[in-house]
C-alpha cells in the first residue's frame, strides 16, 4: 500500500495540468481579490487602523479552506484516470488488496491536500508580512496546522464520495469545475454571508467546508481583529465577525469551535461510510 500511495503523489505532482487545475478556484479567489475586492472591503472599513492586514487575514484563512477541498479533489483524479484507462482492472489482479488500493488512493490525496495547504499558508504569510502584517504566533499556527489536517480530512471524505461515482476524465473535470467555481461562494469568499440573502445563509452555515473556513478565520483574525477593532464597542466586532462568517450564529445561538469541529469530524466519518457502501456496491 505504501508503493501505492507513493506512485499516486508522483503521478500527480508530475502532471502540472493537474495540479494548476486543483489550483484554479484558488487562482480566481487571488485574482478577484487582487483586482478588486480586496480595495472594496478595505475602503468600507476606511479609517480603521490595520484595516488591509485584517483583510488581508481574512481572505487567507478562506483560501486554505477552499484549498483543502479542491486540491484533494485534484487528487482524486487520479483514481477517475485509473478508472478510464482501465488500470484499476491490473491493479485488482495484482497482490494488491482492494482494500489498500481504496486506502492508498484515499491517502495520497489527502497528503496531497494537507501539502498544497502548507505551501498556500507559507505563500500567505510572507504576502501578509510583506504588506506590513505579522506572522502568526506559534500557538495560532499549530492550530491553524491542526485545522488544515481536520479541514483535509473531512473534505477527502466528501470528495471520495463524490469520486466514487464518476467514470471518466469528461465526467471529473465537469465536477470539478462546478464545485471549483460554486465552493468560493459557498465558503463566503466571494461574497460575505452578510451579504447573502437568508435563505443562501442557511446553505452555507450548514455547508461542513465552510466550518472550516470559520475556525481558521477565528485563529488567524486573532491579531488583526485586535488591532482594528480594539478601540472600538464589542458589538462593532461581533458584527464584523458574523457579517464576515468568522462566526456562525443560528437564531440567537452562536455555533461554538467545538461543534464546528464535531461537524468536521461527523462528515468525515459519514462521507467515509457512504464511499464505502456504494464502492462495495459497485464491485458486487
Amino acid at each position: 500500500m505504501r508503493g501505492f500511495t507513493i506512485r499516486n503523489l508522483k503521478v500527480f505532482f508530475k502532471d502540472k495540468s493537474s495540479v494548476f487545475f486543483s489550483l484554479l478556484a484558488v487562482f480566481i479567489i487571488i485574482g478577484l481579490y487582487a483586482l478588486f475586492l480586496g480595495d472594496v472591503w478595505v475602503k468600507g472599513m476606511e479609517g480603521l487602523s490595520g484595516a488591509r492586514y485584517l483583510m488581508d487575514s481574512w481572505i487567507v484563512a478562506g483560501l486554505l479552506a477552499v484549498t483543502s477541498f479542491t486540491t484533494t479533489m485534484g487528487a482524486f483524479g487520479t483514481m477517475v484516470e485509473d478508472k478510464s484507462r482501465k488500470i484499476t482492472k491490473d491493479l485488482a489482479s495484482s497482490p494488491l488488496k482492494r482494500g489498500s488500493i481504496a486506502a492508498g488512493y484515499t491517502i495520497s490525496s489527502y497528503i496531497i491536500g494537507v501539502v498544497m495547504c502548507l505551501i498556500t499558508l507559507v505563500l500567505a504569510e510572507v504576502y501578509i508580512l510583506a504588506n506590513g502584517g505579522k506572522l502568526l504566533s506559534p500557538e495560532v499556527l499549530l492550530k491553524v496546522l491542526g485545522l488544515i489536517m481536520l479541514s483535509t480530512l473531512a473534505n477527502t471524505s466528501i470528495v471520495l464520495f463524490i469520486t466514487s461515482f464518476l467514470k471518466s476524465q469528461n465526467a471529473f473535470a465537469t465536477a470539478s469545475t462546478i464545485i471549483g467555481t460554486v465552493i468560493g461562494f459557498l465558503t463566503g469568499v466571494y461574497l460575505p454571508i452578510g451579504q447573502l440573502p437568508e435563505g443562501i445563509q442557511w446553505v452555507v452555515k450548514l455547508f461542513p467546508v465552510s466550518h472550516a473556513a470559520s475556525l481558521l478565520r477565528q485563529e488567524i483574525l486573532t491579531v488583526p481583529l485586535r488591532q482594528t477593532f480594539g478601540s472600538l464597542p464589542e458589538s462593532a466586532v461581533e458584527d464584523f465577525k458574523q457579517s464576515m462568517g468568522v462566526v456562525f450564529k443560528f437564531g440567537d445561538k452562536y455555533v461554538s469551535p467545538v461543534l464546528s469541529i464535531a461537524i468536521l469530524l461527523i462528515t468525515a466519518v459519514v462521507f467515509f461510510g457512504l464511499s464505502v457502501l456504494n464502492m462495495s456496491r459497485r464491485k458486487k
